[in-house]
């Protein structure tokens, strides 16, 4: 048991210097509210309303095409590092990928869904 007292005690300091510095920054922090501060911010709601209000489902959608059209860069990157090992063969799977991307986006634009009417 004495063996997984190092651990205990690193986990200790953590919470206990984790709660340290939550108190400073409630004590320290300035709390000055003010109109522009509780102002709408990017979904257009009222800040301080019920939760449970209803609102609409492209605000989702628009967030969701969002991160996946954006995620596709995390695919490039290993591509683009490793160009010169992959190949002609690399070059096409890419190729085929960004165009099944690009019909995708084709799709849901011709479909509306990026329109915020």
């Amino acid at each position: 048991m004495m063996e997984y007292l190092p651990v205990a005690v690193f986990v200790g300091f953590s919470i206990v210097f984790a709660g340290i510095l939550v108190a400073l920054g409630y004590f320290l922090s300035p709390s000055q509210p003010n109109a522009e501060k509780l102002s709408p911010y990017e979904s257009g709601f009222e800040a301080f309303e019920d939760a449970r209000m209803k609102f609409d489902v492209r605000f989702f959608l628009v967030a969701i095409l969002f991160i996946v059209f954006d995620l596709e860069l995390i695919f490039l990157i290993p591509w683009a590092t490793a160009l010169k090992m992959i190949g002609l063969p690399g070059i096409m799977a890419v190729v085929v990928f960004l165009v099944l991307l690009t019909v995708g986006f084709a799709y849901e634009w011709k479909k509306g869904a990026l329109e915020w009417d």
